[in-house]
């Protein structure tokens, strides 16, 4: 899969390409024939941010490590 970074491309040009609907349509054009064709998608699924561990299972994680460093050692 090719890839263009949008920071590479000026700042118009990649408005146009990240403001795409999905199913939307660019053609590529150079000397008047059509080069490409980009087609717009959905935007990725971001997942969702992991849960901060509360204070109490910090310290069990933190009790489970001293536990396994003092077998250790």
């Amino acid at each position: 899969m090719k890839r263009i970074d949008l920071d590479d491309l000026p700042p118009k040009l990649a408005q146009l390409l990240t403001g795409l609907e999905e199913g939307e349509e660019v053609l590529l054009v150079q000397n008047g024939g059509v080069a490409g064709r980009l087609v717009g998608g959905a935007p990725p699924k971001l997942e969702a941010p992991a849960e901060e561990p509360s204070d109490e299972k910090a310290a069990e994680i933190f009790e489970h490590f001293r536990a396994a460093m003092e077998d250790d050692f």
